[in-house]
């Protein structure tokens, strides 16, 4: 009898650091407008609202430190929503579509690649979840954890190792 597991046909053919860097700029040129479309009207109402709150100031405050001062909370309360709106934005694209029965987010649909777990099977929300997340550590480390695709032995990414994934051709 014939070990399947030695079969070259059997074996799944894992995508490559250049496919998924091509899947990844296509996903992000679609969260970026998407996020764009979501944060850009919350974007616009905080820039209003900071300079009407300028001008009251400028009334109130004799000089323009105390001006800037008294904005510096306010924009950074703002920035610090928006960052958090973006995370969740990205974090349920990618979970999301990962975890759905067509495994693979837009940009990895339009390059014929899927996330599965290391049997084969479709990841669960949680586990899509975890690889989203380790991207961050992926990213962080000088995107070390992005390139550990193009030289591990089944082309896993740092965020797929930790997540117990592979990105695979269908």
């Amino acid at each position: 009898m014939e070990n399947q597991n030695l079969n070259p046909e059997n074996q799944p053919k894992y995508a490559g650091f250049w496919l998924r860097l091509v899947a990844i700029i296509i996903d992000g040129l679609i969260i970026g407008a998407a996020k764009l479309i979501i944060i850009g009207p919350f974007l616009a109402v905080i820039g209003i609202t900071a300079a009407r709150d300028f001008s009251d100031m400028k009334q109130e405050c004799s000089s323009s430190a105390c001006e800037i001062v008294s904005l510096i909370g306010p924009l950074v309360g703002a920035a610090l929503i928006a960052n958090f709106i973006v995370v969740i934005i990205s974090w349920l694209y990618f979970a999301l579509m990962e975890s759905s029965a067509r495994q693979a987010t837009i940009g990895k649909m339009a390059l014929g690649i899927i996330v599965t777990n290391m049997n084969g099977e479709k990841v669960n929300f949680g586990q899509a979840t975890g690889r989203y997340f380790g991207k961050i550590i992926s990213g962080i480390i000088l995107c070390v954890g992005y390139i550990m695709a193009g030289f591990t032995e089944k082309k896993q990414a740092l965020h797929d190792i930790m997540a117990n994934c592979l990105v695979i051709k269908k």
